[in-house]
């Protein structure tokens, strides 16, 4: 079976934007974006963005002005464009402004929606809420922030009048498009998620060992650029849980008690492994969020895994609707009533454009956070001594599991968007879940990041175990 079987194919969120943005465009009102953080994914949507009508990105901010400038350059802007000396000049030209200021950009005339791609937690948050209170529309590419506190910044923009969204084209978007399809078709959703490479040791890595589980030379990752405490993110588990902790508190979807399991499954299989224990699956609950291995536990790399995509499992509401998933030729699990839909692959930052009109002209998001539901708390990589400095997401100490946020809460469990550069006071074991006690807090507690975070779990916090008896 090839592996693009049953390819989802965008519906919700896309159809009618490209007239829209043609409108627009014809009108001389294009939709205006500031972009903060030109690497990787904000370098993908600059790529499309020049080909995309009614779109102006008035705006590039970077703490290095020079890498803004060649993001610019190597996705295909013609230097006359980036020359623009001010936000008011490239508004008035057509241009696009680059700077290290990002508040100085949020706060430009005309500007309708901000990306926030900074991949840091403490920066996320200023910008974002820097971007509601000036009235902007913002697109949070930075999950990390959204996962420490996208319940209580999505509640700040919903009383501010402007639209707070997940980043179309990241996996956490995408699956809450699939997961509104099912439910807006009728169908109970049983478990939606994604895929990614996965070994048990994997929650070990460190900077050091990241790039062996690649394939790849230490040489080789720096000559191409890469990030090596990004990709170990990538591999110890951290961002997969970050990923679906969005995701659960997006839609209402919960994770089980132990956190991510990782079954690895075939895509012909979701249907039968994405489903509860008791009707064959590997499923705690139904409505449950989960991430599929491409690797067998034997180490071999399973055919038509699902590694860069997306999925979702849904049931059949009786006998008649089984019949249609026979008659139509969906793949199903042995009862037949369980089916699954999934699509092969994510574009990043090329999609990106998505949320921006959806934001702008619909006045809707690609996913947003409706309640805090899931967290993902630091656990330690190895034994910790008294005295260690905490290194964050992707780093040598610690890596983050995915936990139901009453229990995280209840436990007092130090969020991995705020372990970084935090000083141990005691020993603490391999695989614990690191406390509040556990740390000192003198770096981080008059941080914009720590105070929302708190503000958050005072007002949305749910009690132990209780997101997932709802569900």
């Amino acid at each position: 079976m090839h592996k693009t079987t049953f390819f989802f194919r965008p519906g919700a969120f896309v159809m009618n934007l490209h007239p829209m943005l043609l409108a627009r465009a014809e009108q001389g009102l294009p939709v205006r974006v500031a972009l903060i953080g030109a690497g990787k994914f904000g370098s993908m949507f600059l790529a499309q963005a020049q080909h995309t009508p009614g779109l102006h990105v008035l705006g590039v901010a970077d703490l290095a002005v020079e890498r803004a400038r060649q993001a610019l350059l190597a996705t295909g802007w013609p230097k006359e464009r980036i020359g623009a000396t001010s936000p008011a000049k490239a508004l008035a030209t057509g241009g696009t402004f680059i700077t290290d200021d990002a508040e100085r950009l949020i706060n430009a005339g005309g500007l309708d929606v901000v990306i926030e791609a900074t991949g840091v937690p403490e920066a996320g948050i200023q910008h974002a809420l820097a971007a509601i209170r000036r009235g902007r529309h913002i697109i949070m590419v930075n999950v990390e922030a959204d996962v420490l506190a996208g319940p209580l910044l999505a509640e700040k923009a919903k009383r501010a009048g402007v639209v707070y969204s997940l980043a179309y084209g990241d996996q956490p978007a995408l699956i809450c498009e699939m997961v509104d399809w099912a439910r807006a078709a009728g169908f109970d959703v049983v478990a939606a998620g994604k895929g990614t490479l996965y070994m048990p040791e994997f929650h070990a890595s460190t900077p050091e060992t990241v790039w062996g589980h690649y394939g790849l030379t230490p040489e080789r990752a720096a000559k191409s650029g890469l990030n090596p405490k990004m990709f170990n993110s990538f591999l110890d588990g951290t961002k997969s849980g970050i990923e679906m902790a969005a995701v659960a508190n997006a839609t209402g979807l919960t994770p089980a008690p132990g956190g991510l399991a990782f079954p690895p499954c075939p895509v012909e299989k979701l249907a039968s492994t994405l489903i509860p224990e008791a009707d064959g699956g590997k499923l705690h609950h139904k409505g449950q969020v989960e991430v599929v291995s491409s690797r067998a536990r034997n180490g071999h790399d399973l055919e038509n895994n699902l590694r860069w995509g997306v999925y979702v499992t849904f049931e059949a509401a009786n006998e008649y609707v089984e019949n249609c998933f026979s008659d139509y030729g969906l793949i199903t699990d042995p009862s037949g009533k369980y089916s699954a839909l999934w699509r092969p692959y994510h574009m990043i930052g090329l999609e990106l454009g998505i949320s921006v009109a959806h934001a702008a002209l619909l006045r809707m998001p690609t996913g947003a956070a409706t309640g805090f539901r899931a967290d993902v708390v630091a656990c330690a990589k190895r034994d910790l001594d008294a005295g260690e400095m905490l290194d964050g997401e992707g780093g040598f100490t610690v890596w983050g599991r995915l936990m139901e946020a009453g229990d995280s809460v209840n436990v007092g469990a130090v969020p991995i968007g705020l372990a970084h550069g935090l000083k141990l006071k005691h020993r603490v074991k391999q695989g614990a879940a690191l406390q509040w006690s556990d740390v000192e807090l003198r770096e981080i507690e008059n941080s914009a990041a720590y105070r929302l975070r708190r503000e958050m779990e005072a007002v949305f916090a749910p009690l132990p175990g209780k997101a997932r008896a709802a569900s």
